[in-house]
């Protein structure tokens, strides 16, 4: 499929997810970097969302939880262009029901080309950035000449 650029603003739109054994994780990572989180628009699938609002007071839009169909609604919003950057931090060594839906994120944040983190390593990575809080250009798939030619 050919490809178009997409510019990723200054003030990025940021989804945060975690499973289960993961959300104390992303509650403190959310904390230590509150201030630079702040500047951002945030998303997050429901648990973590509430979770998260609750214990930084960030302002944060909340989706459904991961299993209820949050990393769906968070797919939905990359597709649309309307997520910049994936902190997922997911737990390897316990399967989870909706680990389709799981797969399924990860391959749509892969498929858009967004930066994702999914774990705390890669998270302080991209937030440390200096990409971070600048405008950055991005390859993504172009939609709209896929359907066109499929159309003809």
């Amino acid at each position: 499929m050919e490809s178009t650029v997409r510019t990723l603003a200054k003030s990025k739109n940021i989804a945060l997810v975690a499973h289960d054994h993961c959300k104390k994780a992303l509650l403190d990572w959310a904390n230590t970097h509150k201030s630079l989180l702040n500047r951002h628009t945030l998303y997050a699938t429901g648990t973590t969302g509430h979770l998260i609002q609750q214990k930084t007071g960030l302002t944060i839009t909340s989706m459904l939880s991961g299993p209820m169909g949050g990393d769906q609604q968070i797919g939905a919003l990359i597709s649309e262009g309307k997520i910049d950057v994936l902190i997922f931090l997911w737990d390897p060594l316990n399967a989870v029901p909706h680990d389709p839906d799981v797969k399924a994120l990860l391959r749509l944040a892969t498929v858009w080309n967004i930066p994702v983190a999914t774990n705390l390593s890669s998270a302080d990575f991209l937030i440390n950035s200096a990409l971070f809080s600048e405008e950055v250009d991005i390859s993504v798939p172009d939609y709209q000449r896929y359907l066109n030619e499929r159309l003809q």
